[in-house]
């Protein structure tokens, strides 16, 4: 299965989607901020990453910012996994280089299936 980064600084949301991707068979990272994020994906290079948008330290849009700016993480597909889920929140997001936005809450067996979708349409776009 594949590597998937979560960034959520809600310990209860992180645990529940870190549950339900490894009981899918996916090794997952999981962090608690977006400074965090952009180390981790730097360090273990994933095939996929779910970020938050507000949180500590760096936004999930300065994360996916910084990600985007570094040649050797660029590729990752970066989604967003937030409760704000106006136009303009959605269109930042994608501007600064997410390839979706999901919103929350979800239900675990739709997040595993968009998951599985997300990798197969991102696999191999590096």
């Amino acid at each position: 299965m594949a590597k998937i980064l979560i960034a959520e600084d809600e310990p209860d949301i992180r645990d529940l989607v870190k549950f339900t991707l490894g009981f899918a068979g996916h090794e997952v990272i999981a962090v608690g901020n977006g400074e965090e994020a952009v180390e981790a994906a730097r360090v273990e290079k994933p095939d996929l990453i779910l970020m938050d948008v507000r949180m500590p330290r760096m936004t999930g849009y300065e994360a996916c910012a910084a990600m985007k700016a570094d040649p050797s993480i660029a590729h990752i597909p970066v989604v967003f996994l937030s409760a704000k889920g106006q136009e303009s929140e959605i269109q930042t997001g994608l501007s600064v280089g997410a390839s979706e936005y999901l919103l929350k809450p979800f239900a675990p067996m739709d997040l595993t299936q968009r998951v599985a979708e997300l990798l197969e349409k991102y696999a191999g776009k590096g």
